[in-house]
């Protein structure tokens, strides 16, 4: 019985609510920051140039960006997209871009609050994130709870082993690994790395994140290459289809739609709340909360305009040939009409790199709301590592369904939350952009700082901006 109201939910949640809230967010704030995803999109590729400052308090903007990079971009790039493409057509593609656009607006509203609202913790690095922006800036405290509970659970558990049950899958299917050896070696790898905290994680993501996205684009760029004669017609049949211009009835419109629009949220993230808890923890240059969120909003960029893109044309390319897999397999088969059979391999080398980098990240989010749970100790610390790696062997071998649905409720919930947060706090966001906006037009380089009034109005951590 719990199992059907689980699912019911979820149901709900997914295939509605959030929907229409994560995309009337992305909406809002395009319209409240008058298409800022837009406007400074040059501006977020300069800011990259600096990105690599290294700080004794936090982590640098481009190690934050790459940390939500190796969680946005994980197995559900390669095969979800494949899934949405054959339940929602074509034309998924294109709903999967517009979300992702106006997701840009999103997830630089909460990664600038995330940056806005941060603290220092007892080692004096950086935490922060819809937790506790939540705390200070809404003054709800048991709504931060709920939050992190709900984060704690999917982040900490449950993820992590999906994406390692993809690994094994893959290497089983491709090499036949034992999925239990694969899985132990992935095991003690991120073992080694989330030991050494959230900047042993981010110097890893830093290396890794750049690594995997250039080859993945490299091989597909090189397919697209080959077959550039028939990339205008792929466009066109994408918008096409998105409109239903092809089609005798609504109906396929419809599942272009929901199938589009549910990747494009579920791929980039934006409005999670996932991503803040990566960026807080950086101390950004220029030093000013909005040039971390014009870095962030980059990451919905690259998550889905490039990589998810990347896959879509490589599927599109193939065009069924002779092939009626779904999910990874139709993505592996369609790289090796291409490439040969290398691809197959290719492509289960890539799950390896984007599963594992999204596993180490999630790490890093969960223990990132740890303070929330009064678990912020060697105690609650060392629950978390052994509950994460030991999910990790058992998620490699087992199917978990019950566990996914719950973590979906729970991750659907800490979406709500979010999204509630980021729209009560909308005076801040644009208060803070219009701060970082009139110094970049009086040609100053951005620096927040504000009086100890405003610190108080606002909930701000004493001295973190202070003037």
């Amino acid at each position: 019985m719990i199992e059907q109201w689980v699912g019911f939910i979820n149901g709900y949640l997914w295939g509605s609510v959030l929907i229409y809230l994560l995309t009337g967010c992305g909406i809002w704030f395009s319209f409240k920051l008058r298409l800022i995803q837009l406007r400074y999109f040059k501006h977020m590729f300069s800011l990259l140039k600096s990105s690599r400052n290294q700080s004794p308090h936090g982590i640098s903007s481009f190690q934050a960006l790459s940390t939500s990079l190796a969680a946005r971009v994980g197995t559900g790039n390669l095969m979800g997209v494949a899934v949405a493409i054959t339940l929602g057509g074509p034309g998924a593609i294109f709903w999967m871009w517009l979300i992702a656009f106006f997701g840009m607006a999103t997830a630089y509203a909460e990664s600038t609050l995330g940056q806005l609202y941060k603290e220092k913790d007892e080692n004096n690095n950086y935490r922060g994130g819809p937790a506790y922006y939540m705390s200070k800036g809404l003054k709800s405290k048991g709504l931060a709870i709920t939050f992190s509970l709900c984060l704690f659970f999917g982040y900490g558990f449950v993820f992590s082993s999906v994406q390692a049950n993809s690994i094994t899958d893959a290497f089983a299917g491709s090499f036949g690994i034992d999925p239990l050896i694969t899985g132990i070696v992935i095991t003690v790898l991120a073992g080694y790395i989330i030991l050494g905290g959230l900047k042993n994680i981010a110097r890893f993501a830093e290396l890794a994140v750049p690594f995997m996205g250039v080859a993945y684009l490299a091989v597909a760029l090189f397919v697209i290459g080959m077959n550039i004669e028939h990339i205008p017609g792929i466009v066109a049949n994408i918008i096409s289809s998105a409109f239903g211009l092809q089609e005798a009835g609504g109906g396929v419109v419809g599942a272009a739609i929901v199938h589009g629009v549910q990747r494009g949220l579920y791929s980039n993230e934006a409005g999670m709340g996932s991503s803040p808890n990566a960026a807080a923890a950086a101390e950004p240059n220029p030093p000013h909360p909005a040039s971390q969120g014009f870095i962030q909003s980059l990451a919905v960029f690259f998550d889905t305009m490039l990589v998810c893109s990347c896959t879509a044309f490589i599927i599109l390319l193939a065009d069924g040939n002779g092939d009626t897999s779904m999910g990874i397999q139709m993505t592996q088969q369609a790289l090796a009409y291409q490439v040969g059979d290398w691809g197959v391999e290719f492509i289960t080398l890539a799950i390896l790199f984007f599963g594992f980098t999204s596993i180490v990240a999630n790490y890093a989010y969960a223990d990132n709301n740890l303070k929330y749970l009064n678990m912020d100790n060697l105690l609650g610390r060392w629950f978390l590592r052994i509950g994460f790696l030991a999910m990790l062997v058992f998620g490699s071998t087992a199917s978990l369904p019950e566990v996914i649905a719950l973590a979906d409720l729970s991750t659907g919930m800490m979406t709500v939350f979010n999204v509630i947060a980021l729209f009560l706090l909308s005076k801040a966001i644009v208060s803070v952009t219009k701060d970082y906006q009139q110094q970049i037009k009086s040609g100053k380089i951005p620096t927040y700082q504000v009086d100890k009034d405003t610190e108080k109005s606002l909930g701000l951590t004493p001295q973190i901006w202070r003037k």
